[in-house]
């Protein structure tokens, strides 16, 4: 076989189809959905208690290995999530390589943040397994250092939580233009996209006003998410012709 055989042979067997790579950018995200609904919410919220160092390192060694296994999770749902923000720019690039850019930036940031935050958890298990660190800091100490982690764990996710929102506008914005998808379901996406952002920023800067309006913003991220998903694991994408596609932009 030479060599250009080879690389025509490898080049059809890379999945180009869009319905095909709306596909497996629909099981990516159900991966994303899984195992960051797992460690981001039931584990995190069934460790965390804020402001009781007792009862959050209390919950951290009655559930160690749910612990670990969060921390893998954790892991695994940015894996998945820089694979699905790969695959997708892959499907939509031809929309607008900048702003498809944009959206693999924003993943990108958010992935790095948040598996270097995940060390916090695991941190804050060895402190309240670890025999050593009571002997050395006392019980309150040793439990207040757990706190303390988790602590930063729990606000970590929430910065976080800027590059969840942004990387949703770039995407609503070519899901709206590229045709493949229902221009309402563009629209879901961005308007999700401010609304994380409007929650991050309220629970920071107006913590009890965050907490009344938290309820209503998280609606429309769950709307569009969910349905994106569904979209792309039911449907795929709309077929469009090619006279109809956006041409690309820088």
């Amino acid at each position: 076989m030479t060599e250009n055989e080879m690389t025509t042979e490898m080049t059809t067997e890379i999945p180009t189809s869009p319905k095909r790579l709306a596909r497996i950018a629909g099981v990516l995200y159900l991966g994303v959905g899984i195992t960051g609904g797992f460690a981001e919410g039931f584990v995190e919220p069934k460790m965390y208690v804020a402001g009781n160092p007792a009862a959050t390192a209390g919950n951290v060694v009655a559930n160690s290995g749910l612990v670990r296994m969060a921390v893998v999770a954790e892991l695994l749902d940015y894996i998945f999530f820089v694979f699905l923000v790969m695959t997708l720019y892959i499907l939509l690039q031809h929309v607008h390589k900048s702003v498809a850019r944009a959206m693999l930036v924003f993943v990108a940031l958010a992935a790095a943040i948040v598996s270097l935050n995940t060390v916090f958890l695991f941190e804050g298990l060895q402190v309240a397994t670890d025999s050593s660190y009571e002997a050395a800091f006392g019980t309150a100490g040793s439990n207040a250092l757990v706190l303390l982690l988790l602590d930063l764990q729990h606000y970590g996710l929430l910065i976080g939580q800027v590059f969840f929102g942004l990387w949703l506008v770039p995407l609503g914005y070519l899901a709206y233009r590229s045709g493949m998808f229902p221009k309402a379901l563009g629209v879901v996406l961005i308007v999700a996209g401010v609304c994380y952002l409007v929650d991050l920023f309220a629970a920071f800067l107006a913590p009890d006003i965050g907490e009344i309006i938290h309820t209503f913003l998280i609606i429309p991220p769950i709307i569009g998410e969910v349905w994106m998903l569904g979209y792309l694991l039911v449907i795929g994408v709309k077929t469009v012709r090619p006279d109809e596609r956006t041409l690309t932009a820088e």
